[in-house]
């Protein structure tokens, strides 16, 4: 999963100023961190609107970190096409826009990234029992736990994410999947929490405000991988 540790750092570009994207870039590639989150929002899922594949397209040239896309989006399926075009690496879709409704069927959305030789995620709200995404665990390679209700950066971390990080660990390892699936978690991570989710199951931190509001983004990125 990571080169130097058991975890990895994924800085959230919806923290970043977004008039200097290129140089609020330079920290993240000049630390430890690996991946950068992309948090995708559409003001229809979610109450914010963030940007789009554009975006992602003119960053791609400037760093060889892992772009992860959220896509915290109403219909993830059709924006599909443009975010791998734009230079993802990976794409996450919330089970609540294909459950129950099932406007695309969460395998359709799953080959499709998979096809593209993509990894590919499921993410699930604060209130979204794990139990809605069993059925697609062998088809997948990361579960996003949202520990804050999505839309919003700077948002406090939902203590009861804990125990549902917890819980995930303990029922992948039941099923031997705990090699093949990362747990990562999104909302609220700081210096101060950030141990505790590691020593709940989590693998990938999102980080969004504690990195790029800091004095010393690489610094604070190089600390949370020391932790």
């Amino acid at each position: 999963m990571n080169k130097n540790n058991n975890h990895i750092i994924a800085p959230s570009l919806l923290a970043a100023d977004f008039a200097n994207l290129k140089n609020e870039l330079k920290p993240c590639n000049d630390s430890e961190a690996e991946w950068l989150h992309l948090d995708i929002m559409d003001q229809q899922f979610v109450p914010n609107l963030s940007f789009g594949p554009a975006v992602v397209k003119s960053i791609r040239p400037h760093s060889n970190l892992f772009f992860d896309v959220h896509l915290m989006v109403s219909n993830p399926f059709d924006m599909l096409p443009a975010f791998i075009d734009a230079g993802a690496d990976a794409i996450s879709f919330h089970i609540e826009t294909t459950e129950p409704r099932f406007t695309f069927p969460p395998k359709i959305i799953i080959n499709t990234i998979k096809k593209n030789n993509l990894r590919c995620g499921i993410a699930i709200k604060p209130n979204t029992p794990f139990k809605v995404v069993e059925k697609y665990l062998s088809f997948i390679d990361y579960i996003v736990v949202m520990s804050v209700e999505p839309g919003f950066g700077g948002q406090s971390f939902i203590p009861s994410t804990l125990e549902k990080i917890s819980s995930i660990d303990k029922l992948l390892k039941e099923k031997n999947l705990r090699d093949k699936i990362a747990i990562q978690v999104d909302g609220g991570i700081k210096l101060h929490n950030a141990k505790d989710v590691i020593n709940a199951g989590a693998d990938i931190l999102v980080v969004g405000s504690e990195i790029f509001k800091s004095k010393n983004p690489i610094e604070t990125i190089n600390e949370m991988y020391n932790l």
